[in-house]
Order: structure tokens, then C-alpha cells, then sequence
């Protein structure tokens, strides 16, 4: 627990999650293993099928943005808000000179502040406000260290500057300056299945995309798989899956109303395309990333060269379990194969050890039983019911 310890207060052990590996991704023209750390089941094998079929249609090709980071400052007690607003503008240079002298290693990697934007909040419950956005390139860095600490230095700067009081200086996870898109096709024929032909499963596809769209109670699920993806990416590589979380969620609401992530299309040539956008504030450098010897290995094993390269993996996998989650909802329900992967964890559940544990949720899955009880009548005593 020695290094436990050393990263949060209170420890009294460590909680460990599977750590996997997904295959089949080709993305710019580059294969791919792509580290993955979840405890739900399907993810990875759905996630290594979906990239085999996009795969086929040509791989992923995906892009990202410069790695611009927001930071915030709330400004209260202003007289006039748009005089301090233009004074700040005066000043810009000089406030952009004290945020990079926090900026530290970023700002030898070409990284620091970069600009200043300004929000203007009429008649909020505590006045108005005016809130100052410090555009800040954080290179291969997460960068929420590196913002707060520059934020906090020019905090009195900006007071002295505009006569008003600064509350919060604190970065945003709305990282919409960090996006990262991934794109893809799937040939038509790819997608037949034994019951329905691949034009059928990708008018399916399509539907079940347009509900996401439209639905805000099916786009909170439809997005939610998406993430089940990314996350596993972004924890196995020691970086803030919760921020990573909040942005995507925020984003899919950016105009005033919940939606997908994702979008899904028929070419004229009667493939199926897909598209996803989200904002991916990401690092290979500084944190857990470094720290943590599995983030550590999993970053070795993916062999990216930058937290855009990271970013652009991690959008390629969000696509390709979407892909998978709507295909199974469309064709043969969501419950089939995930329930057959979950047959394993009732095994465990039911205290199966060893080669128990496959022997017991391969009869679940043959009874079509895929229950708690039956797991632990199978396991009593060793004994195998039918």
C-alpha cells in the first residue's frame, strides 16, 4: 500500500479493475492495440468487432484540435462592466506575460497562455458579472495544474486592473477548444447478420441514431455507451476520467438541449458512416500518467506521440462502441451477448474459482439461465445440476 498512500489521504488498500486490450483498430492508416481498463462486461469485445468491420471500410480516420485549455475567473462588484472589460483588453499583453510565468515547462514546450475572452452575466442571483477566460495551450498536458496555478497568480492583477473582486479562478472541464472527432465506414455487407440483411441492420442503425438525436432520455443511454469506451481508454492511461465525463455530458447539451454524441448516415453508395465529436482534454505527460506504472505500460503499449495523438485514439473507440451498442439494440437486443458475458461475474458471485468459473457460465449459457440462483445451485458442493 506504500504508494497508495502517497496519492490520496485515508488509504486502507487499493481496488483493482481488469486491465485489457482492445484489437482490430486502424486509425489514420495506423494499427492500434488500445489499452483498456473496465469491469463491464462486452465492452472490449464489442469494442475490437466494431473496429474489425470499420476496419474493412478503411479504418478510422479522426482529427483534434490545438490542446487549448479554458480558466475562469468570476468578477463581482464591478460598477461597470463593460469599462472593466475594456481595461482588461488595454492590458492584455501585461496579463498574459504574469499568466506564462506560471506556465513552467509548458511554456519551454511552445505551450502557456495564449488570449484572453470575456462573458458578460447580466442580473445573475449575486449581481452581474463578468468572467475572464484564459486561453491557456497545454501541449501534451491534461494542464489543469498548470492553469489553476496561472489563474490564481493573475487573479490580483485583474482585480487591480478592473477595481472589482475576483471569487472563483478555477479551469473549466467544458474543454470545447480540445475537440477530437473520429469517422468512419462500414461496408453494408459487413453487417448482415443470419436473420437480417446488411441494408436492414443499417437502416436499423440509423433509426436507432435518429432516436439519440431526437431523445434526451435515449441519448443520456446512447452516450453513456459511448463512454463506456472512451473512459476504460482514458483510465488505463492515468488521466481524469471524470472531467472527461463532465465535457462530453456538457457538450452533448451546448445548445440548450441534451443529444447524441454521434452521428450515423448512409453514403450514396449504401455504406454506413459514422461521426463523433467531443471535447477530449487529455495528457501523456505530468500526473498519473507518468506516475502510475500501469498508466505507465499502457501508454507504452499504444504508442502515441502526443496528447492529440492520445485524444483521437480514445474518439475512435467511443465511435466504435457506439457502433457496437446500436447494432446489438437494433438486431438482437442489447441482453444477448452482454448476458453471456455476464455469466462469468455471477460464476464469481456465486464463489466459482479456477476453471469452475468457465465451467459454470458455460452452462448458464447453454440453459439460457443466466441467474444468480442457478449460478449458486451450479456451484454448491461442485455439483452440476442440469
Amino acid at each position: 500500500m506504500g504508494q497508495a498512500e502517497q496519492v490520496i489521504e485515508n488509504v486502507i488498500g487499493r481496488f483493482s479493475l481488469p486491465f485489457a486490450v482492445a484489437t482490430n483498430f486502424t486509425i489514420n492508416g495506423r494499427d492500434y492495440l488500445v489499452p483498456m481498463v473496465i469491469e463491464e462486461p462486452s465492452v472490449v469485445a464489442a469494442c475490437s468487432y466494431a473496429a474489425k468491420l470499420f476496419r474493412e471500410g478503411g479504418g478510422f480516420q479522426t482529427s483534434s484540435d490545438p490542446p487549448v485549455m479554458i480558466g475562469q475567473i468570476q468578477l463581482l462588484d464591478l460598477a461597470e462592466p463593460r469599462a472593466a472589460e475594456d481595461k482588461l483588453r488595454a492590458q492584455q499583453a501585461d496579463i498574459l506575460a504574469a499568466a506564462n510565468a506560471r506556465a513552467g515547462s509548458i511554456l519551454a514546450r511552445g505551450g502557456g497562455a495564449i488570449g484572453l475572452e470575456y462573458r458578460h452575466f447580466r442580473g445573475s442571483p449575486v449581481g452581474d458579472m463578468l468572467v475572464l477566460h484564459l486561453l491557456f495551450d497545454c501541449r501534451d498536458a491534461m494542464g489543469a495544474n498548470a492553469i489553476n496555478s496561472a489563474l490564481e497568480h493573475i487573479a490580483p492583477l485583474v482585480e487591480r486592473i478592473t477595481g472589482g473582486r475576483v471569487n472563483l479562478r478555477i479551469l473549466s472541464n467544458l474543454s470545447d477548444r480540445r475537440m477530437a472527432t473520429a469517422r468512419g465506414v462500414i461496408p453494408a455487407k459487413s453487417l448482415a447478420t443470419k436473420s437480417a440483411s446488411g441494408a436492414q441492420v443499417l437502416s436499423a442503425i440509423i433509426e436507432a441514431g435518429a432516436f439519440a438525436e431526437c431523445d434526451a432520455y435515449r441519448a443520456a443511454t446512447h452516450n453513456k455507451g459511448i463512454m463506456n469506451g472512451i473512459d476504460a481508454v482514458v483510465l488505463a492511461t492515468g488521466n481524469d476520467w471524470r472531467a472527461v465525463e463532465a465535457g462530453a455530458h456538457a457538450y452533448a447539451a451546448r445548445d440548450g438541449r441534451y443529444t447524441s454524441l454521434t452521428r450515423w448516415w448512409r453514403d450514396d453508395s449504401g455504406d454506413l458512416h459514422g461521426e463523433i465529436a467531443l471535447p477530449l482534454a487529455l495528457g501523456i505527460v505530468g500526473g498519473a500518467t507518468r506516475a502510475h506504472p500501469a498508466a505507465k505500460i499502457a501508454l507504452r503499449l499504444l504508442g502515441v506521440e502526443s496528447a492529440r495523438g492520445l485524444a483521437e485514439v480514445a474518439a475512435a473507440v467511443g465511435l466504435a462502441q457506439n457502433f457496437a451498442a446500436l447494432r446489438a439494440l437494433a438486431t438482437d437486443g442489447i441482453q444477448s451477448g452482454h448476458m453471456r458475458m455476464h455469466a462469468r461475474q455471477l460464476a464469481l458471485a456465486a464463489g466459482a474459482t479456477g476453471e469452475e468459473v468457465m465451467q459454470v457460465a458455460r452452462q448458464l449459457i447453454d440453459e439460457g439461465n443466466i441467474r444468480l440462483e442457478r449460478a449458486k445451485e451450479l456451484t454448491a458442493g461442485g455439483k452440476r445440476n442440469p
